[in-house]
């Protein structure tokens, strides 16, 4: 059975509106997978994670090579190391150590939980496209103005309002550098965009010319 294909309304860089376009009924139809969502975040997450907290223990800590005093006779505890975890600046007993908390998910995991998040934009009414987003030279005041026509005002409290998705053609450093300065905004190529990014900005971007390279992203192999 044929599924129908979904439309938004295309936006023009040079303002105004330029009718209907049609997505892809293979990237934004069908349910959204929670699941797939979860996962991909945790997955996302759980690699920004350095790990290089770190103690040292008593073999690390520096000094500790003389015996503080003799064994008997001083009317003190018998000590053989100042290093010992008992002591003042002396080793960690069980402390952090560098770890590597990277987990892997799947390709095929990770291609639906993006196509459920793009899912989820469409039906909540956050998805947005334009024809397309070019600039000679990086002007915030251009951006600005562009999304502002568009109807996303500054926010007074820098929230995470609009994610900009642009082709890998158009992703210029005059397009970048047009957006660096705006905190509630980011602008990044097709190849990448996560899940993440799209579920944490309230808005989606994407430009008519990133439609296809999402859809041959997203296709399954």
């Amino acid at each position: 059975m044929n599924q129908s294909a979904p439309k938004v309304s295309l936006y023009k860089f040079e303002g105004g509106k330029g009718g209907d376009v049609d997505l892809s009924p293979t990237l934004f139809s069908g349910p959204v997978n929670k699941d797939l969502l979860y996962r991909a975040v945790r997955t996302y997450l759980m690699n920004l994670r350095q790990g290089t907290h770190a103690t040292k223990t008593r073999s690390q800590v520096a000094g500790g090579g003389k015996k503080p005093w003799p064994q008997k006779h001083t009317g003190n505890a018998r000590h053989g190391s100042r290093r010992s975890p008992i002591w003042r600046k002396g080793g960690i007993v069980f402390g952090p150590h560098p770890k590597e908390y990277n987990y892997g998910l799947p390709k095929k995991m990770q291609r639906g939980a993006l196509r459920s998040a793009l899912v989820a934009k469409l039906q909540d009414q956050q998805l947005h496209v334009i024809d397309k987003i070019s600039y000679e030279k990086p002007k915030t005041k251009e951006g600005l103005k562009l999304l502002s026509g568009l109807g996303f005002p500054k926010s007074d409290k820098f929230k995470n309002e609009v994610l900009i998705v642009v082709s890998q053609k158009e992703y210029s450093r005059p397009v970048k550098k047009t957006f660096a300065n705006l905190p509630w905004t980011k602008c990044v190529e097709t190849n990448s965009v996560n899940t993440y990014d799209v579920l944490k900005y309230e808005n989606l971007l994407v430009t008519q010319q990133a439609l296809p390279e999402l859809e041959a992203r997203c296709k399954l192999a």
